[in-house]
Formats: structure tokens, sequence, C-alpha cells
């Protein structure tokens, strides 16, 4: 997002009594949604025209967290419980052959020159509210369940000293690790309960004091040959210039062997979740800000090597964005439309795709989506988990709530979900990064 250039000389405090008056004229600006509900998912979502303003609509859910004894509410046939409490910032697990669950504590790093100015000042303490502030962890930590009662009872450090790290894959005896701003490996031993070892470099990933989209996710290849690797613009729509967006806005494919990398597929304004579905990788995207509270929608696609996915000149195909200058019809013709909408502002972050997920019907096979939530949108979208049907490896039907309640009739975050991934012992496990809590959801007659 862009500042609004302010002066060095104003000091915090000055800006902190400034804050209030801000923040409640951002909410006061802005649209609200005029689509009927769900008319913004599936595989032709209806685009309404933009609605732009010099103040985008801000309407944060503030962060709460749960009260004891609380949890999200299950769909109908399915139960949740609390897999792990007590965790910092949780948002993408990893679940390991022998059973053992790697969740990845973490948040942004330092990025000095994002959101300069006043706006971005507001923006980071809105944000904050939010539940997306505060020093990261920047560890991983192990989870067993010795008695397979669905409640982890082994916890320890799985890897410490990381850097804002995200994303997570093992690959016969190693372990990959994508921190905001390199790939590192580790040796790993079946059982381990934690590495002390170094690690080395495989490849470095863009960071930079800009760093907007910070998050880098990982998803190994079903051969084992290849990481792919999900890197964020480095702006909303092209902001910063053209020219802080070199390998930005991409999948990587990357060589395990030797860490080489080529772009796989372009286009993509983050594409945080990354899943494999056979041999077919799908991510999920989270689209541009600012065109209204309908625009733009979130996607999952099936992502075609070499192909272009029309960020930052157009979104769901060739519906042109005129803010960006100099356009590029001559992308936008190439611009590859998406499978799936998830809905405009709804934070699709996770995605875990399985043909057998251990739940029951109609959540056997298809794909799980971990919703964070909206920020600028009235009225609020996403924080909630949901289900895509899928046959013959395609989306094939309506989406399902599977975890919802994690907003209260307040409008207050409880919770706010990220990462999603079949345990392998019949449950889907949620990470909630709000409510610092890995939630296990189940069939309700286990």
């Amino acid at each position: 997002m862009r500042g609004f250039g302010l002066s060095r000389r104003m000091t915090a405090p000055a800006l902190s009594l400034l804050l209030p008056l801000v923040t409640l004229g951002l909410a006061a600006c802005g649209d609200h949604s005029v689509l009927p509900p769900n008319t913004d998912i599936g595989p032709t979502p209806q685009i309404v025209k933009p609605v732009t303003s010099a103040i985008p609509r801000v309407n944060i859910a503030p962060a709460i967290g749960w009260s004891a004894g609380e949890t999200p509410t299950a769909a109908d046939g399915l139960k949740v419980a609390a897999f792990a409490a007590g965790l910092d910032h949780p948002r993408n697990i990893l679940v390991l052959p022998n059973g053992d669950v790697l969740v990845v504590e973490t948040t942004a790093p330092p990025k000095p020159e994002d959101s300069p100015g006043l706006f971005g000042f507001v923006m980071r303490r809105v944000m904050a509210r939010a539940g997306a502030g505060g020093p990261s962890a920047n560890r991983i930590t192990l989870l067993r369940d010795t008695d397979g009662d669905g409640v982890a009872d082994v916890r320890s450090t799985f890897l410490a000293g990381l850097n804002s790290p995200y994303g997570v894959a093992l690959v016969d005896d190693n372990i990959y690790v994508a921190n905001t701003d390199a790939i590192m490996r580790y040796p790993y031993r079946r059982g381990a309960t934690s590495i002390v070892a170094p690690g080395t470099k495989l490849t470095d990933l863009p960071g930079g004091p800009i760093n907007h989209h910070w998050t880098k996710n990982l998803a190994a290849s079903p051969d084992g040959r290849f990481l792919y690797v999900g890197i964020g613009s480095n702006s909303n729509v092209g902001e910063n210039g053209m020219a802080v967006e070199g390998d930005r806005a991409q999948i990587w494919q990357v060589d395990v062997r030797t860490g080489a990398h080529r772009p796989y597929a372009t286009g993509l304004r983050n594409p945080n979740g990354l899943a494999f579905s056979g041999r077919t990788l799908w991510t999920a995207v989270n689209e541009r800000d600012e065109l209204g509270s309908d625009l733009v929608p979130d996607y999952m696609t099936s992502v075609k090597d070499g192909g272009f996915y029309g960020w930052p000149y157009s979104y769901f195909g060739n519906h042109v964005d005129s803010r960006v200058n100099p356009p590029r019809p001559d992308l936008v013709a190439k611009a590859i439309v998406p499978d799936y909408a998830l809905g405009a502002h709804t934070a699709s972050l996770g995605l875990a795709i399985t043909s057998e997920s251990g739940l029951p019907a109609p959540y056997k096979a298809g794909a799980f989506v971990g919703q964070h939530g909206s920020w600028n949108r009235k009225p609020l979208a996403g924080y909630k988990v949901i289900f895509v049907p899928f046959a013959g490896g395609k989306p094939s039907g309506e989406p399902r709530d599977v975890l919802t309640g994690f907003v209260d009739a307040k409008g207050e975050a409880k919770g706010r979900p990220v990462g999603v991934t079949p345990d392998g012992r019949g449950g889907l496990l949620v990470a909630d990064d709000v409510g610092n809590t890995i939630w296990r959801v189940a069939a309700a007659n286990r």
C-alpha cells in the first residue's frame, strides 16, 4: 500500500495520538459488498465493476483469543478439539511419516521499507490489532500424540533460530525450511525430536527491506526431485515499481540436489497455499486489494508450467487493472483464468488436497482451505476452514464449511485459521495463529 509521505520528524507518540482519528477515518471510508452470498466463489465467479477511493475500506476483526474451554464450531457430523494449545503464532503444519507433527511458529520479519508514511504506520497498528504483530518465535515445534487420543502429549523444540520461517518439507532424509530469505536443508533421522545441526543453504530467496509478502511456502514434488516455492509480490499492485518485483509474484521450481531454480509460473500475487493432487501442483492465491469489497476473488488453481496468471496487469483472466502503468496488453492476452474462486478478500492461505482425508463423507476427497479472513471488506469474509470436493483431479461442487465460529457476535476474532493438513489418523489439523492452537477435526462418532 502507498504511504501518505509522513514527515520523518513526526514522532511515534505524536503518531499514536493520530491513530484513533485516522483509523476512524479509514473505517468510515470505502464500500460494502453488493453481491449475493457465494456468487464470488466457484469456477465462474461474478466479477463486478471496481470500486476505488482515496482511502480503502478497513474493517478489521480485533484479535481477542479463545476463553478457557471455547472451541471453533465443527460442521454437522464432525467434532473439534485442541490438539495442542499455548503455541506462539502457529502458521503452518507438516505431518511426518511416523505421525509426528511439525508446527511452524512465526510472524513477519522487520520490513523497514514496506508501506512507509502515515498510512503505513496506521495499517501496521491496525494489523497488530488483528493479531499480526509481535516478534517472531522463529522456530519449528514438534508435537507427538503417543497414545492416539487426538491430543499431543509430547512437545519439543525441533528447530530454533530461524528467520521468519514458513514452508517446511521432508524429502528423503532431509528437512527443508523456507525462511523468508533462503531455503535451508537439515539432516533428519526418523523419530528425532530435535535437530541441532546448523543446516546448509540450498538457495537464497527474495527478501530485502520491502519484503511485502514475506511468507515463502514449500511443496515437494511426489518424486522428491523438486521443491516448489511460493513467492509473493513486493506490493499490492505494482505501486513500488516493477523493478522491485524481480523473482516475485511467482512459484519457483528448485532442484533439491543443486539449488538451481527457475520460474515455474508467474503473475501470482501471493501464491501462499501449495499442494499436489497426484502429479499436478495447485496453489491458493491471495489477490489484490483496494478495488472494493467484492474484488478481487482469491482463488485456487492448478499450476501450468510456464503459465502467467495476470498480476499485476489483470485479474481472473483478462479483467484489466487500470491502476498499473505502463499497461501490458500482451501479457493480459496470455493470462490464465484460475480454476476456482474462493471469495473476495478471504485470505485463503492454507491448502491441502487429498483423496482420503480420513473424515466422513462428504469431506473425503477434495481440497481443504484455511481462510485467514479479511481486513478490508464489509461484511467480513473468510475466518473459517472450507472443503471443496474434487472429482477427476478437479473441483467438483459447492464448497462446504468445515470449521467456523472464529469470529464472535461482536465482530471480534477469537482465532484465525491458516495451515491445514490431514493427520493420517482420521483427523484434520488446523493451525490457528490468533488462538495459538492446533485444532483437530474428526468424525463426531470417533
